[in-house]
């Protein structure tokens, strides 16, 4: 039974993913997602005590997900750093830009609209997005221990501002319906990374 409860759980954290990318945390209501997970509506509290412990929850899946998933790319074999760290800009690129991000977007689309209504999202955000900067401070110095790349400053500033740049550019290609800021995020950590 433990093993469906996890599964009955994780289906309404992936159903939520899904709509809220779209939607927003506010404008989605905990009926709209246990339909979509195809759970019925008295089972939220069994597992989530509040919304906002729901939507914790759901950032904390989101960010261990995401975690895997750049950790694969950081680690593909026969590459470069400088290899693996533009593999990740360029899946970035494909999955964060103007169309549908089936739930792979959430910090870009929850970061401003949940920091200010929860302080345990925020803090689930800060530490994700922080782990996903770490990542990418050690990448970058394996750029420079293995030559590939070459920077100005250090590996962990130039990590963030990195990523801030990436988040910017996402939420101005949605802003333009465009995906030219990724582009044009792309060519200037090209610039960055000396490459």
């Amino acid at each position: 039974m433990p093993a469906k409860q996890g599964d009955t759980r994780r289906s309404i954290l992936d159903a939520a993913q899904q709509i809220m990318s779209r939607k927003g945390f506010s404008a989605v209501g905990i009926n709209e997602v246990l339909s979509a997970a195809g759970v019925p509506k008295g089972s939220f509290y069994h597992f989530f005590a509040s919304k906002d412990a729901f939507g914790e929850a759901m950032m904390r899946a989101y960010f261990a997900d995401y975690l895997a998933d750049l950790d694969r790319v950081l680690a593909e074999p026969g590459l470069t750093a400088a290899e693996r760290l533009m593999n990740y800009w360029q899946n970035w690129r494909e999955t964060q830009s103007v169309g549908e991000c089936q739930g792979k977007c959430l910090a870009v689309k929850l970061g401003a609209e949940v920091s200010d209504l929860s302080e345990a999202m925020r803090l689930a955000l800060k530490e994700g997005t922080t782990a996903i900067v770490d990542r990418l401070e050690g990448a970058i110095a394996a750029g420079l221990k293995d030559g590939s790349i070459a920077i100005d400053g250090t590996p962990r500033d130039l990590a963030q501002a990195l990523y801030d740049m990436w988040l910017g550019a996402s939420v101005m290609a949605k802003i333009h319906r465009d995906i030219g800021p990724l582009d044009t995020a792309t060519t200037v950590t090209r610039q960055l990374l000396h490459l």
